[in-house]
């Protein structure tokens, strides 16, 4: 039968009474946001006061520490070059550059720790300085796990390498015997030295330590059985330590840490060449003999029981459950996957293990501002649901800033990624209108492939340009190229630009029949026919003729059409009949410049026929 976790933990937000009102919450992608309701247990709405606030309840802090976010960037180079690994190396030399990856993670990690220990030594607050205490501690407890898992794991230490391992490990994690040993073997003489016999130390080959041991230990044994020391307590004491007796190790219980290097140092002593197939039995009666029904044990001896087994799904889900971020186990887990240990273990929801656990990591990544540009390659080397968590992930940034809205776009593009790269151009775009940024909009609508946006862009300048005389951001409009056919209005904009950069040039046959065309091809919005129709006007008065007779009558008709389609008003304002009137002037002085351009056009024409 599977085993069935552990109830979670209750956390209690403070002010809000769960017990008298109803809670709403609202999950976000990295936070949970909690507060109370108007209504009661029973369902009914009373307009009473309630909590006033609204809390954000984050699964993993973790991100929001300025030294652990080192240890993430620093970590995700590491998980980069890891990926690799799999195409660039094969049989030992894969193993060793496995164990080389662990040794940098591992060293990472140590660094963070020691970084850590400094701040909480300068800490002023003493609140500050318990919660940087407790990270150290977390940190070092990464570090003793990922190191054992090293050890049993990814080096696979043989019987004899793997006591010389854990000796290291022992000494590595326990801190007093590295100073202790400095001590002994700085003063003059070491032997006499008060700390010299609480030392468990080994500098010898594996061959010298086998031979001396069993030698010593024969010698130790015969001793004792003859009672040579049966004079001196101590030494007979010393003899047993030496033979490994439980009895005499548990006697000096003081000078070990904890029940793992009581392990290490009865191994020492009493099987030297321990298998890895054994470990896990005297792993056991170790803690057992060290705890002795005093006390229970606590995650971290759970932790390193099931690794001293061999159960390394076991070892992930406890530091799942004891961490308190995502990092260990996802970065562990992917380790321990290239090592080829994982992969019969697969989730009944669809994913397996580590894509399960660098998803989530990943996810508490996407919480924070900056730290989001690490969680897409972890997203990118989860090859089941690794793309759809991005694109659901991506959309929640907030865009808070151009310069990380080109990020952010730069990273769906990369991917083509081309529903995400739509929806953050056009927020871009509603952004830059709204601030009156027309250039920016009609950019960010282009780079969209948004035709309805586009159009009400190009709407915005050609009114902007009714109420000035004149456009604004130039370069953009006469640099469209091809992307002014994303939309008629956006082709129109396009294209009177260019009737204005052709007048300019004193092009007038040219700006004409641009002019001409944009009108009879219904690509200009009728409202902004007498706009061009006024337009015309200067061409129409030219010296020399511009439209021609049938280009003039075209110009008639549109304006025809163009005054006999408008409503009629009821009872106009002032301001509406100073319009009109304006509007009526226009008119008459269209129809007198297109009489006599039709006029000139005729009379032209007819002479150079008959010449």
């Amino acid at each position: 039968m599977e085993e069935l976790d552990g109830e979670p933990t209750v956390t209690f937000v403070p002010g809000v009474n769960s017990k008298k009102k109803q809670m709403c919450f609202d999950w976000g992608p990295g936070e949970l946001l909690v507060c109370e309701t108007s209504f009661n247990n029973k369902g009914k709405s009373e307009m009473v006061p309630c909590c006033p606030f609204i809390y954000i309840i984050r699964k993993d802090v973790g991100v929001y520490s300025q030294i652990l976010r080192k240890l993430f960037n620093e970590s995700h180079g590491i998980f980069v070059g890891l990926q690799r690994i799999e195409e660039e190396f094969t049989g030992k030399s894969r193993k060793a550059q496995l164990v080389r990856v662990s040794k940098n993670y591992r060293s990472v990690i140590r660094a963070c720790m020691e970084e850590m220990h400094q701040t909480t030594i300068a800490a002023n607050d003493p609140a500050s300085g318990r919660q940087f205490s407790s990270q150290v501690s977390i940190l070092s407890v990464m570090e003793l796990i990922w190191n054992l898992c090293e050890i049993l794991f990814i080096e696979v230490a043989p019987a004899g390498p793997l006591l010389l391992l854990l000796l290291d490990w022992v000494r590595l994690h326990v801190c007093e015997v590295d100073t202790l040993s400095a001590d002994v073997l700085g003063s003059e003489n070491p032997s006499k030295h008060e700390g010299f016999w609480k030392l468990p130390g080994n500098t010898q080959t594996l061959t010298e330590l086998e031979l001396r041991w069993q030698h010593w230990h024969e010698e130790c044994g015969r001793h004792l059985q003859d009672g040579t020391f049966a004079s001196s307590p101590p030494l007979e004491s010393l003899c047993k330590v030496m033979l490994g007796d439980e009895a005499a190790l548990l006697a000096h219980k003081d000078l070990l840490s904890n029940w793992y290097h009581f392990l290490v140092t009865r191994l020492l002593y009493s099987n030297p060449t321990v298998k890895p197939i054994d470990l896990h039995f005297y792993a056991q009666s170790s803690l057992d003999l060290f705890l002795g029904g005093e006390s229970s044990p606590e995650p971290l001896d759970n932790i390193l029981m099931a690794a001293f087994e061999f159960d390394i799904h076991q070892v992930i889900k406890e530091c799942s459950i004891a961490l308190s971020n995502w990092w260990f186990v996802a970065h562990l887990t992917d380790l321990l996957d290239h090592c080829r240990l994982l992969q019969s273990h697969n989730l009944y929801f669809g994913s397996n293990m580590r894509e399960f656990l660098l998803l989530e990591y990943a996810s508490g990544l996407f919480a924070h501002h900056s730290l989001w540009q690490l969680g897409v390659d972890y997203f990118d080397c989860c090859p089941e649901l690794g793309r759809a968590s991005l694109e659901l992930h991506i959309e929640r940034i907030p865009l808070n800033t151009e310069q990380k809205a080109l990020k952010v776009l730069r990273v769906c593009e990369q991917r083509q990624m081309t529903e995400q790269v739509r929806s953050i151009c056009k927020i871009l775009a509603m952004k830059a209108v709204r601030n009156n940024r027309l250039g920016s909009a009609l950019s960010w609508s282009i780079r969209a492939r948004d035709a309805a946006f586009a159009t009400l862009v190009s709407d915005r300048f050609l009114r902007d340009y009714c109420e000035r005389g004149c456009f604004s951001d130039l370069d953009l409009i006469d640099n469209l190229g091809p992307a002014m056919m994303l939309s008629d209005r956006l082709t129109f904009l396009g294209k009177y630009r260019e009737f204005h950069r052709l007048y300019g040039e004193k092009r007038f046959v040219e700006a004409a029949s641009l002019l001409l065309s944009l009108m009879t091809s219904q690509i200009a919005p009728r409202s902004f026919w007498m706009t061009l129709l006024t337009d015309a006007l200067p061409l129409l008065e030219q010296k020399q003729v511009i439209f021609s007779a049938e280009q003039t009558y075209e110009l008639m008709r549109c304006l025809e059409d163009l005054t006999s389609g408008r409503p009629a008003r009821a009872e106009p304002d002032a301001q509406r009949l100073e319009e009109d009137d304006v509007e009526t002037t226009k008119v008459e002085m269209l129809r007198l410049a297109l009489a006599r351009n039709l006029a000139r056009a005729i009379v032209r024409e007819g002479s150079l026929g008959g010449s």
